[in-house]
């Protein structure tokens, strides 16, 4: 058999498991469900503390460029949440890996996420050709909790439109992949060197932008493994998804 026919024949029969029997695969015990994983508005709720935190100038200017529906706050802040953790322990229809270009296993999220796949995972990306920066490609999850890895190229010289773009085709590919709920690492943060507040006002907007014409996506989960990134998600999330009028 082929290494072309064996990530096939797996993907389809992944894909096809009960919960339970899919289950047994997981390289972790640790799993994650979205059930265990507190909506944006209980967070909030539960975290009183974050009220303190205190937003730039630079955050009010960066968030005016951008305009919400203030009728859907209620509704979006249960459909977004801040997880502080490991990505590869979710059991959720996807995850988004922070891939480079030639889609190879590296370090960082992207070598966790290869770890705990398992080798069909490189096999089928050996099959994509690629993938430019600011795209997103799909494949399976095998091994993972989630069902699917959605790979996608950020930025390394800064680029704010190509980190957006980066959101959009990852949310894009709803419509091949029936995803109803994805978790985003802090996409270019790390060795690409972004800005990580000015990533995560971009990862924020085009996130809400998504929502608010999307109605069936049940969860968006933002994964904030530094502590500096906890801090600056807790703190904009308050701008993009109020809590209280």
């Amino acid at each position: 058999m082929t290494t072309q026919a064996k990530w096939k024949i797996e993907k389809n029969r992944v894909l096809n498991l009960p919960l339970q029997e899919k289950r047994k695969l997981y390289r972790t015990c640790e799993y994650i469900t979205l059930e265990d994983i507190y909506t944006w508005s209980k967070y909030a709720k539960e975290n009183e503390h974050i009220k303190t935190k205190l937003r730039t100038e630079d955050d009010l200017n960066e968030f005016k460029k951008f305009h919400i529906n203030p009728d859907k706050n209620a509704n979006l802040a249960e459909k977004v949440s801040i997880f502080k953790g490991d990505i590869t322990k979710l059991e959720i229809d996807a995850i988004v890996n922070a891939a480079n270009s030639r889609l190879k296993a590296g370090g960082g999220v992207d070598g966790a996420i290869h770890r705990a796949a398992g080798p069909l995972l490189q096999d089928e990306c050996n099959s994509l050709g690629g993938c430019p920066t600011g795209k997103a490609k799909a494949t399976s999850g095998y091994d993972l909790p989630a069902k699917y890895v959605i790979h996608t190229v950020g930025p390394q010289d800064g680029s704010a439109p190509q980190l957006q773009s980066c959101y959009e085709h990852c949310l894009a590919l709803k419509s091949e992949c029936h995803f109803n709920s994805i978790a985003f690492p802090c996409i270019s943060t790390g060795i690409y060197g972004f800005p990580n507040r000015l990533a995560a006002h971009i990862a924020l907007r085009t996130v809400r932008k998504y929502l608010e014409s999307d109605d069936n996506m049940r969860r968006v989960i933002f994964c904030t493994f530094m502590p500096t990134d906890v801090d600056i998600y807790e703190t904009l999330m308050q701008l993009y998804f109020p809590v209280e009028e």
